[in-house]
């Protein structure tokens, strides 16, 4: 593996010469020393921001950027007279969040993007979650106005993230490292753009230089979506690191090749061996070391593994097995017949590793299926279950309904049967009133009869007496020289038929 190079440069990088790194070497240094440029009279007013950039396989470039403090430069002031003095058109963006691609940033921008000369996407130290951009204005009025506008303004009307902004001083870098030998290409910088291939101008369009140290006009990456870099595919979003799904550990992890779960070894708590005995999935790869353990063999399964110096594909505990039959190592046969046997070996391994998954997919198969069956018979039972509660329920309901029936059905036969008892009672009463009143009747009628006797006996004597009275006067007319003797008898006569007549009227 290539060594990490560093060499030295005398000149840091300063805003007539932008963002981008002197062409000459660059050497490690005091990253928190300012720039020749930098007065003495802010320094108390400044801030070192260190800051990496490049990707981290090739090569990676360190510096540090000096800041106006957040007092001096006051997030909630909007007038020009409270912010720096001494500032310059350059501005800082801290803690953009990973998943806001160029293309975000680029549109949150919105109008300022045709002011801005030059962006730097850089990486802050012990920052993995949010990257930071370095911006250079035309002029100072667009710093300005960028500033008054975007600072503490959420990037998202659905997110609580704010852009917070600061005015730089300087920027410096101070260390550049190679992990890998970098092709010709790329160890120069590029003139032209590698979306649209016009030529890399500051004076026409804005630049805008990915982390991985790839410079792109600020049109052409607004039109990428996405938040890897359209040339190295480098990506800003690093992936989340795995952890164990049961104690949250990250240490001796162990994922299964079957389910992918994600589970601790036997240094831990075991909770990858407890998933092969729940399981019986016996195959788990090391997350550190890329092997694979076969849990029911009791050993790793490779024959061949990848070498961590030079990548390449040798023998798991190799050893001179074949010294006496003849070995390259050992000077015994030549290239071809070891390339031969290399071969043969390898599709040895290939054959093994195809007979293993196709038993470990059989047995995964009788697994699942006996899984599928459980699922299906518990599904039948819970089915009973339900049509045999659903049932019980529907004839607890019907058992109630008729037993309300019953009852009120008895309730309505003693009502029936009181009415019928008070129906007999009223008949005989009925029939009893209707014989007092024939009775009353008769007693009216023969009363009436007698009164009739009595009034026609009453008239016969009142018509007799008038008779008698008539004739009396006519013979006393007659005689009239004769005295009424019998006046007297007759007119007492007259009173006692009188009485007698009135007491029977009474």
């Amino acid at each position: 593996m290539p060594t990490s190079s560093t060499t030295a440069h005398d000149v840091p990088a300063t805003f007539d010469e932008g963002f981008r790194p002197p062409k000459s070497s660059l050497v490690s240094g005091d990253p928190t020393d300012f720039s020749s440029t930098s007065s003495s009279s802010i320094s108390g007013l400044t801030q070192a921001f260190h800051f990496s950039s490049g990707n981290p396989r090739i090569e990676e470039i360190r510096g540090v950027v000096n800041l106006f403090r957040d007092d001096v430069s006051s997030s909630s002031s909007t007038s020009s007279s409270a912010l720096p003095v001494e500032r310059k058109p350059l501005v800082c963006v801290l803690g953009v969040p990973n998943h806001m691609t160029y293309a975000d940033f680029c549109q949150f921008c919105g109008s300022f993007i045709h002011e801005i000369l030059e962006m730097r996407v850089v990486r802050g130290d012990g920052v993995e979650d949010r990257y930071s951009i370095l911006i250079r204005f035309q002029s100072q009025d667009s710093a300005d106005n960028f500033y008054k506008h975007l600072n503490e303004k959420r990037y998202s009307s659905l997110e609580a993230e704010v852009c917070h902004l600061l005015f730089m001083v300087d920027v410096q870098y101070t260390a550049s490292i190679e992990h890998a030998q970098a092709s010709p290409a790329s160890s120069t910088e590029q003139p032209t753009c590698p979306v649209c291939l016009d030529r890399l101008d500051q004076e026409t369009s804005g630049i805008l230089t990915t982390i991985c140290n790839h410079s792109f006009h600020c049109s052409c990456i607004s039109k990428w979506s996405d938040s890897s870099c359209p040339v190295c595919r480098y990506c800003q979003q690093q992936p989340e690191k795995s952890v164990c799904f049961i104690c949250q550990t990250s240490e001796n992890l162990w994922i299964c090749v079957i389910c992918g779960f994600v589970g601790c070894g036997k240094y831990k708590e075991g909770h990858a061996i407890a998933h092969w005995k729940d399981t019986q999935h016996c195959y788990s790869l090391e997350l550190e070391t890329q092997r694979v353990w076969d849990y029911a063999g009791d050993n790793y399964v490779h024959r061949l593994i990848q070498s961590k110096t030079d990548g390449k594909l040798v023998e798991l505990n190799s050893f001179c097995a074949h010294a006496n039959d003849g070995c390259m190592s050992c000077g015994g046969v030549d290239a071809a017949t070891s390339e031969a046997l290399l071969n043969s070996r390898v599709e040895l391994i290939v054959n093994e590793y195809n007979e293993l998954l196709t038993g470990q997919l059989e047995n995964q198969k009788l697994y699942f299926e006996s899984l599928l069956l459980e699922v299906k018979e518990e599904t039948e039972r819970e089915i009973s279950r339900a049509i045999e509660k659903a049932i019980n329920q529907k004839l607890q309901k019907m058992q109630a309904k008729l037993d309300k029936f019953i009852k009120e059905k008895k309730f309505l036969d003693d009502l029936n049967e009181n009415l019928l008892k008070n129906q007999e009672i009223w008949k005989t009463k009925i029939l009893e009133m209707e014989e007092r009143e024939k009775r009353t009747l008769e007693a009216r009628d023969k009363k009436i009869q007698d009164l009739e006797g009595q009034l026609g006996e009453l008239m016969t004597y009142l018509e007799t007496g008038q008779q008698m009275e008539q004739l009396s006067i006519s013979s006393q007319a007659r005689d009239s020289s004769i005295l009424p003797i019998s006046a007297e008898p007759s007119a007492k006569n007259h009173g006692k038929g009188s009485s007698k007549s009135n007491k029977k009227k009474s």
